[in-house]
This record gives C-alpha cells, sequence and structure tokens, in this order.
C-alpha cells in the first residue's frame, strides 16, 4: 500500500488567509497530499502568511526556524511559504531561509500544485507576480463544499484605498470583485451541504462591484445572498467605514437573516491622525456611521480595530482614541501598536512617539475596553440569544455557539443540534464568552 502523504498547513492573521487555506487543501488533495495536525508526520509544511503588523511577519520567521531543524532530521521535507510575507519578500525569503522550497505569493495559488511537485523533484521556486485582472476573476478561493456550519465565501480581493499604514495594497493588489452569480452559486453549493452561515470576505466589502458597470453593489449582493435556501444567518467582513452606503445600513433593518454585528475599523479617534493615516472621514462622520447602524438595528454589536503609536499621535489625539472608545462601546476591540511597513506612505514619517509610550498607552486602551467588554457580556444575563450552534466547546462537554451578535456562547445540549438556530438564556456573562440555557428546539 502507497502511504498518503501529508500536509502540514499554518495561517496567519485574517479571514481572507483562512479562506486562501481552504484552497490550497483542496489543491494540494489533488496531487495526494492530506491535512494532518502534526507537523511531525508532515511531508510538506505550507505556512500561509500575514505580514500587516512586523509582529506578525517575525513570527513567521521564528516558525520557519523550528521548520529548519526539522527538516535537519527529515530532510526530505518540503516547506513552503505563501501570503502577504511571501509577496512582499519574494527571492530575498529564500536568502534569509534557503532551506525553503517554495514561495508563493497572494495571486499565485493557481501554481501551487506544479510548484510542489518541482520540489518533490528538487526544485527550488519563487512566484509572486501580480495578475492582470482577467485572469485574477478565475483565481478567487473556491474551497470544496465539504460541509460544517459557517464557512468564507470570498467577494472580492484586493484595496484601492492605500492608507498611509498599511501594506494590503501593496501585497493582495487592487480591488477586484467576483461576478454576484459566482458568489451565489459557491453560497447554494454549501449550502447544499449543509452549511446554515456564511460570511462574506474582503479586505473592503463595502466597495464590492464599484467598477463594473452594471453590477450589483454590496447591499444587492446581501439580498442576493439572504435567498439562498438553507442558509440562516448571513454575515460580512471588513467593512471601511468611509463607503458604508445608506443601502448597506438598510439591509440591518430588513434582512432577517443578516447577523447584527458589524466590524467597523476606526484606527484613531483623532481627526488629525486620521488624515494622516489617509483614512478618509472625520471621527464625527465615523459616529455617525455608528448612529444610523443602530437605529437601523439598535442590539447592533460593533467590533473594530485601533492603532496606537501612530507618527504625530500626542497624548491629546490618544485620548480622543479613548473617548471614542467609551462612546462607541464596543463588544471587543483588536488593539495595536504602530508598526511601520516597508512601502507604505507612513514608513517614511519620523515616528515621535517612543515606545514605552505606545506600550503605556496600548495597556490604558486594552484595559478600558477589557471592562467595557465584561459590562457588556453580562448586560445580556437574564435576556434571550438566538445562537448559532457550531458544535461542542473546547471543553467537549458541552455545545458551543454564536449570537447574531458573535458572542460565543456554550449550554448544555444535544450535538446533534449543530448547524441549528436555539433560543438561549443567558445565565452567565463572562470576559470572552457568555454561558446559557437552551429554552426548546
Amino acid at each position: 500500500m502507497i502511504k498518503a502523504k501529508k500536509l502540514y498547513l499554518e495561517t496567519f492573521g485574517c479571514q481572507m488567509n483562512v479562506s486562501d487555506s481552504e484552497k490550497i487543501v483542496t489543491l494540494m488533495k489533488g496531487i495526494g497530499y492530506q491535512q494532518t495536525a502534526d507537523p511531525v508526520e508532515a511531508d510538506l509544511v505550507l505556512l500561509n502568511t500575514c505580514s500587516i503588523r512586523a509582529t506578525a511577519e517575525q513570527r513567521v520567521y521564528g516558525h520557519l526556524g523550528k521548520f529548519k531543524f526539522m527538516k535537519k532530521k527529515k530532510p526530505g521535507l518540503i516547506i513552503g511559504v505563501g501570503g502577504c510575507v511571501a509577496q512582499q519578500e519574494g527571492e530575498r525569503l529564500l536568502q534569509k531561509a534557503p532551506f525553503v522550497n517554495l514561495v508563493f505569493g497572494t495571486h499565485n495559488l493557481h501554481l501551487l500544485q506544479k510548484m510542489v511537485s518541482g520540489a518533490e523533484q528538487g526544485k527550488q521556486s519563487v512566484a509572486t507576480d501580480f495578475l492582470d485582472d482577467e485572469k485574477r476573476f478565475d483565481l478567487f478561493p473556491h474551497a470544496e463544499s465539504e460541509g460544517g456550519v459557517s464557512r468564507f465565501v470570498t467577494v472580492m480581493q484586493g484595496c484601492d484605498n492605500f492608507c498611509a499604514y498599511c501594506i494590503v495594497p501593496h501585497v493582495r493588489g487592487r480591488e477586484i470583485s467576483r461576478s454576484a452569480e459566482k458568489v451565489v452559486e459557491e453560497v447554494a453549493a454549501l449550502a447544499a451541504t449543509g452549511v446554515t452561515e456564511v460570511t462574506l470576505l474582503g479586505q473592503n466589502v463595502n466597495s464590492y462591484g464599484f467598477k463594473e458597470a452594471g453590477a450589483p453593489g454590496f447591499a444587492a449582493l446581501l439580498r442576493m445572498v439572504a435567498q439562498v435556501e438553507g442558509i440562516e444567518r448571513l454575515r460580512f467582513t471588513t467593512s471601511h467605514p468611509k463607503d458604508i452606503s445608506p443601502g448597506l445600513i438598510a439591509c440591518f433593518a430588513d434582512i432577517p437573516k443578516l447577523a447584527p454585528h458589524i466590524h467597523l475599523p476606526a484606527q484613531s479617534g483623532s481627526d488629525a491622525v486620521l488624515k494622516k493615516m489617509n483614512r478618509g472621514y472625520t471621527r464625527a462622520a465615523y459616529l455617525g456611521k455608528v448612529r444610523a447602524l443602530r437605529d437601523a438595528c439598535p442590539e447592533i454589536q460593533f467590533t473594530g480595530d485601533m492603532i496606537v503609536g501612530f507618527p504625530g499621535e500626542d497624548e491629546a489625539a490618544f485620548e480622543q482614541t479613548m473617548e471614542l472608545v467609551e462612546e462607541v462601546q464596543y463588544a471587543d476591540l483588536f488593539s495595536f501598536i504602530y508598526s511601520a511597513r516597508p512601502g507604505t506612505s507612513a514608513a517614511e514619517f519620523p515616528d515621535e512617539v517612543k515606545r514605552a509610550e505606545k506600550q503605556a498607552r496600548l495597556e490604558r486602551l486594552q484595559g478600558a475596553q477589557k471592562k467595557i467588554t465584561l459590562a457588556r457580556n453580562e448586560s445580556f444575563v437574564g435576556g434571550v440569544q438566538r445562537v448559532l450552534v457550531e458544535g461542542l466547546s473546547t471543553s467537549g462537554d458541552s455545545l458551543f455557539g454564536r449570537t447574531g451578535g458573535n458572542r460565543g456562547t456554550v449550554m448544555a445540549g444535544d450535538p446533534a443540534l449543530a448547524g441549528r438556530l436555539v433560543d438561549v438564556r443567558i445565565t452567565e456573562g463572562l470576559q470572552t464568552l457568555l454561558k446559557g440555557e437552551i429554552l426548546h428546539v
């Protein structure tokens, strides 16, 4: 019997990388590789990487050091690096880590089978070319319809905003939208396998379809996907605040399947910093969108991103960020110390904020948000939430699911409820999740 080849895949960063990794698994099955969770078993190790922050990039190189050691023990081990670090570094990655066999960029997944087959013959290769739009239309990640409860569906790639700090346009390319028909087709195929929740993905979903004459915009796409039989809940990420339209806001009022949650990164509460970041909106405009969304859907939950210590952020600007956090009352906030990324315009800005001050501000921000998150979770106690059961919790002795507002929830119940929406009375609000009891099924 021929021994099956094993693939160990690590995914770093955003949901787009998660979606790309699903495609990678499908591609590798096509040339005989079965996925394993144990790197020691692997014949092929692939890292799907993120370069949005310097720490993410450093983490990738740290992991490569571990696999270098493994390769000394197992010389036939093939090591490949894909994603945004691969796109950014290209040939330089092989210079820094010559034991790596292949480097594939964000537009080059379609070459991966050929590259891995070449590596099996001892060939080292790099593919990081950006493709033109006509070729890219056929390269959207489309994983096998393997079922499950919740899946990602990519609707657009790239970004045209060129925020001063952001590497995404440089490693993902310019915006391109997938046809609405293809999106609906994939969602329908997933629903046919039992998927009940889909999350539509893009670097800026709000600008979906803007470039294609006569093509539906994002609000219209949401309405089309909501019509797919079998889909019980619909989500999307990520939204750029400047591109949220009245039509999209209206979707939260009149599409019952659309989850009452939006990830809406502000990045700063200071107009001066927002302008320097090239975000394209003011603090007042951002808060106006928040109010409009709450008017359309009072139960909507907001999550967001904040950057601390951006060049030019003085104490007054940081205090404006703290005030914004208190005003919006985010359910969760992902906050980071600014790190310059090569190729971005902010990399040329003088960085006047000392590292110790950046760290102190981050700790203040995260401390404030921790209190807000706990208070919001505690506010659900005694109420009833509609929860989509995803399966067993990590402990294995209860069920895990998510509310429409994206609050993780654990409760006792039959594992056969996976994929079902159930009413849950919340009995406890903890820092990171809710606990509850199922009322009826």
